[in-house]
């Protein structure tokens, strides 16, 4: 089939100018930042859709938009042949003669096929696809906005406790510290501030859907960031947190340079960088131990405040026997054998601890 030639129906009568829309579209392109030719598009791609119940078919259905007189139209490409089958995609070499002065079979004749009423149409679907666009849009900035947050701290402002829930404001959005993510020992007043962990930013039809929690290990370990300048600078690391929210936290942090005290640096002049943190979790105690990449070491570190006598492991069971002084095996298990617990969640290790005496008899 000889190459295709596409063509113009002659001089329309239909007119439904809209110049109102394209400044319409302008204005919101530079207020929303929203290109035209997305909104444009957007638009005709509806009334697309809306000729289908007209012609039944629309692949071989234009819509277009002149961008000055924002008068819309509608064409139905239809191919030139010698006897018609299709009536909506073909038409007779003698028909395309006649009317658009083509005589070549195989070619394209672009009949206008513009509704009287579609000016109305147009006007009804621009706004309607306008308005979602616009919507859309601005979700997406909130989400991006949002996303740019996932696994960091927040603050958020309390306005209001219902059902076991408090209802938290974090700027634009409105969302939910649930009553699994809250410490069970805090509790907050309206317009309180409070910093919180945002666990998960979803995009939603309805808008960016944020979870926030109190009681997450990172929320530690964010909160030591942003009170640390080595943190910050990439000097001191923290290798892990284990935490049982509003009672105790245990965080092991290390330097490679050894003029670098890493656990001092968290703990800051007179307690200062600590005590900010703590303060913020409600008095929460916070053990700060330094890592080390030796197991053994590090155990006897992670069981601080107690001292260790000494640390058998095995690496590949990853299990630890630990003998402590008699007088400091209460200490080292911790009440309800919460000090054990977290240092075995730090070391990930599980830790068996024994009295010197108790090592001696066994």
């Amino acid at each position: 089939m000889e190459e295709k030639e596409k063509m113009k129906a002659k001089n329309s009568k239909v007119t439904n100018g809209n110049p109102e829309l394209i400044e319409a579209l302008e204005a919101i392109e530079k207020e929303k930042d929203i290109s035209k030719e997305i909104l444009i598009d957007a638009i005709q791609n509806s009334l697309l859709a809306a000729c289908k119940d007209q012609f039944g078919k629309s692949d071989n259905v234009r819509v277009t938009l002149d961008e000055t007189t924002g008068e819309f139209h509608v064409y139905q490409d239809k191919e030139v042949v010698e006897e018609v089958e299709d009536e909506t995609l073909q038409m007779s070499i003698v028909e395309a003669e006649a009317k658009y002065d083509v005589n070549e079979l195989g070619a394209i004749v672009s009949v206008e096929v513009t509704p009287k009423n579609f000016g109305r149409i147009s006007a009804q679907k621009a706004k309607q696809v306008v308005v979602q666009k616009i919507r859309e849009e601005e979700r997406k900035v909130l989400f991006d906005q949002y996303y740019t947050k996932e696994r960091d701290i927040i603050t958020g402002t309390v306005q209001r406790y219902a059902g076991g829930n408090y209802n938290v404001n974090i700027g634009k959005i409105d969302t939910v510290l649930t009553e699994a993510e809250q410490v069970k020992t805090e509790r907050f007043k309206s317009h309180e501030k409070i910093k919180v962990y945002v666990t998960e930013v979803k995009d939603t039809t309805r808008g960016p859907r944020i979870t926030i929690s109190r009681t997450h290990p990172e929320l530690v370990k964010r909160l030591f960031e942003s009170e640390v300048a080595e943190i910050q600078s990439g000097v001191v690391e923290i290798k892990n947190v284990s935490r049982e929210a509003g009672s105790r936290s245990k965080i092991a942090v290390y330097s490679a340079n050894p003029d670098v005290d890493p656990v001092g640096a968290c703990v800051g002049v007179n307690g200062i960088r600590v005590n900010t943190v703590v303060e913020e979790l409600r008095g929460e105690k916070i053990d700060i131990v330094e890592w080390n990449e030796n197991p053994a070491i590090f155990i006897e570190h992670a069981l601080s405040p107690s001292r260790v006598l000494s640390v058998t492991v095995d690496t590949e069971e990853k299990t630890a026997m630990v003998v402590v002084p008699d007088y400091q095996l209460s200490l080292a298990i911790g009440k309800e054998g919460q000090n054990a617990r977290l240092a075995a969640k730090l070391t990930g290790y599980k830790i068996d601890i024994k009295s010197e005496t108790q090592s001696l008899e066994g």
